[in-house]
């Protein structure tokens, strides 16, 4: 691909990006992708001195304004502050990343608590809800964005003993097609990126156990779990993509959802 056509489809020069959760995992893969693509980043979550070092690496590496603030989703006062603080900072938003999330307890059913199904729908679904609104707002005023919520596989297809995780991604699925019919009018594009496993520091051991390695094989059709560098181009495309996607489902999980 020449690198005119590259730069004309997803360079990302001038644009700024609010990325929850975007200090580790996923939602850092999305800061340094979108870094990497020319955007200004900001770095969100609760974690205020993981926001602020992984803002100053990134910045380092690619030359771009990046800042870490710290930010509780489940909190609409914290989110409306910081989104005001950002936007006062950048100028605006252009791409809003829904990455915060936890996996909450893993219980059954007949096991959970109130406070068990309470904190992972609070961060998992109702902090997307939140921080999306806030965002969406400010973009609908200037009749352009990107929303890209990070949902999962477990939206679609059920896991024993994850009864809260798995109902707070399917809840993200659904929200993200009502704004993308809601946001239409403002040519704000809302899409839901769901990943299957990929390898991560937290779930590499289990991973090379007995137990995980047969898992693997029973379960994910590629027989391995991904890597995290694997989703680096549909993060860019879904912070780039046409005006024509929108309210979509992107699973990226080697045929695991197949049926």
């Amino acid at each position: 691909m020449g690198t005119d056509l590259f730069a004309r489809l997803f360079s990302l020069q001038g644009k700024m990006a609010l990325i929850s959760g975007g200090y580790k995992g996923i939602g850092r893969l999305f800061a340094e992708t979108l870094a990497e693509a020319g955007a200004d980043v900001a770095i969100v979550a609760r974690n205020q001195e993981g926001c602020v070092r992984a803002a100053g690496e990134i910045s380092g590496k690619f030359g771009v304004r990046a800042v870490g603030k710290a930010m509780d989703v489940r909190r609409s006062d914290v989110v409306d502050r910081v989104v005001r603080e950002v936007i006062a900072e950048f100028g605006g938003i252009d791409i809003l990343v829904n990455s915060a999330g936890i996996t909450g307890s893993e219980k059954p059913v007949l096991s959970m608590s109130d406070d068990d199904l309470d904190d992972v729908m609070n961060v998992d679904f109702r902090g997307v809800f939140v921080l999306s609104r806030a965002v969406a707002a400010h973009m609908a005023g200037r009749k352009q964005g990107k929303i890209i919520n990070v949902a999962s596989i477990l939206g679609k297809i059920a896991a024993r003993n994850m009864a809260g995780y798995c109902a707070s991604k399917a809840a993200v699925i659904q929200l993200t097609k009502v704004m993308a019919l809601e946001l239409l009018r403002d040519n704000i594009q809302v899409n839901a990126l769901c990943p299957g496993y990929f390898l991560t520091e937290f779930n590499r051991a289990f991973f090379e156990t007995d137990r995980g390695k047969s898992m693997v094989k029973r379960m994910i059709p590629v027989n391995r779990v991904g890597a995290l560098d694997e989703l680096r181009s549909t993060a860019l495309y879904l912070a780039t993509c046409p005006a024509f996607l929108t309210g979509a489902e992107i699973y990226v999980d080697g045929g695991h959802t197949l049926p």
